[in-house]
C-alpha cells in the first residue's frame, strides 16, 4: 500500500515561483514543481480498509476556503540540515483545518505524528550539505514571498519510495466551502446556526 498523507496543493503559478529557487546548494535534491504541497497530516503505510476509514472520516470535514501565502525560507536540522522549505504563516483557518484532521486520525487510532505541525512547503532535501552552505543560501534567497492565494480543497495523497520527493498521486479530494461574505449573497446554508455549526 502506498504511503498516505493529507495535504494542500500549491497553485501552478506559486509552484513556478518556488521552482526559480532551485540551484546554488551542494547536496540538494530539488523537489519537482508538480510535487510541491503542504502536508497537513502524515499517515504512513496503511491497508485498504484503514484507507477507506480515513477517507470516510475526511468526508465529514466542513471548513471554509483558506487564504494562504509563502513567506521566507528556512531549513530543518540546524546542525545537520536535511531539508529546505518555504514557510507558511499559520492562519486560524489553516490551524483549525489541521486540528480537525488530526482529531479524525486520533479517533481512528492512527499513530501520532511526533513532530509539531509547522506549516511549510519543502523545496529540497539535503544530504551531506554543510550548515554554512545552507546559511549562505538562505541569506541570499531567504526573503522569498508570494502574494496570498486561495486554497479551495484539501487532498489525500500517496507516495511510493523514491529518491527525493514524489511522485505524489492525489487519491481523493474534498472541497472547502466558499466563505460567507457579510452583506453579500445569501449563504448556501439554510440558517446562520447551520453556518456556525461548521
Amino acid at each position: 500500500m502506498p504511503r498516505l498523507f493529507v495535504a494542500l496543493e500549491i497553485p501552478p503559478d506559486v509552484a513556478f515561483s518556488l521552482s526559480l529557487l532551485r540551484g546554488g546548494l551542494t547536496g540538494a535534491r530539488w523537489i519537482d514543481a508538480e510535487n510541491y504541497h503542504l502536508t497537513l497530516r502524515f499517515i504512513g503505510d496503511v491497508d485498504a480498509h484503514v484507507a477507506d476509514e480515513i477517507a470516510h472520516g475526511l468526508d465529514r470535514v466542513r471548513r471554509p476556503q483558506l487564504r494562504m501565502m509563502l513567506r521566507g525560507l528556512d531549513a530543518f536540522g540546524s546542525k545537520k540540515p536535511h531539508s529546505v522549505f518555504a514557510a507558511v504563516p499559520a492562519s486560524p483557518d489553516l490551524m483549525a483545518l489541521q486540528a480537525e484532521i488530526e482529531r479524525i486520525c486520533q479517533r481512528l487510532r492512527l499513530p501520532a505524528d511526533p513532530r509539531k505541525f509547522t506549516p511549510h512547503v519543502t523545496i529540497a532535501r539535503l544530504k551531506n550539505t554543510r550548515p554554512e552552505a545552507v546559511a549562505h543560501y538562505l541569506s541570499i534567497r531567504g526573503h522569498f514571498s508570494t502574494p496570498e492565494f486561495a486554497v479551495k480543497r484539501f487532498v489525500l495523497m500517496s507516495s511510493r519510495d523514491s529518491v527525493g520527493g514524489g511522485p505524489y498521486v492525489v487519491e481523493d479530494a474534498w472541497e472547502l466551502s466558499e466563505p460567507f461574505q457579510r452583506g453579500g449573497a445569501e449563504p448556501r446554508f439554510a440558517t446562520a446556526a447551520a453556518w456556525a455549526a461548521r
